[in-house]
């Protein structure tokens, strides 16, 4: 009797000492925020709210649940990018890449969205409540909007 419990706590022990385990990758974080670049990175769940990721290389990267939140991404390239369920409130997006990435569940909610490329994308449930989106080809309704590649 002694016996299984010792075992049993032996290994439930390491549970409550364990931390929270983050998804992103602390190194892709780094070098995106000093280098501005960080192609086919995991940045999934990251805290980016804020940042200034003007003209930032994140093509192909995983941005699955990051919070974007008031970001600046103005010229950024995210083609390919994963952005599911991504936090991009209030993010400023201008002439931003979205070419091919993966923008379902992505909350943009008063975002400002101009000039950027959709083309290829999946946009399913997203939030566009009180965005300001010019010439970009996310709407309510839109598959009769011809959308054209950036070369």
């Amino acid at each position: 009797m002694k016996f299984k419990l010792l075992a049993a706590l032996t290994l439930l022990t390491p549970l409550f000492f364990t931390n929270p385990v983050k998804a992103e990758n602390p190194l892709h974080v780094k070098q995106l925020l000093s280098t501005g670049a960080c192609f086919q990175c995991d940045l999934s769940g990251a805290n980016l709210r804020g940042a200034h990721l003007i003209g930032a290389d994140l093509r192909e990267a995983n941005l699955q649940n990051a919070d974007l939140t008031e970001a600046n991404l103005e010229g950024a390239d995210l083609k390919g990018a994963d952005l599911e369920g991504a936090n991009l409130t209030s993010a400023f997006a201008t002439n931003v890449n979205f070419q091919e990435a993966n923008l379902d569940e992505v909350n943009f909610t008063l975002a400002k969205i101009y000039d950027s490329n959709v083309y290829g994308a999946s946009m399913s449930d997203l939030n566009i409540s009180d965005a300001e989106i010019y010439e970009t080809g996310i709407g309510i309704g839109g598959d009769d909007a011809q959308l054209q590649p950036w070369d």
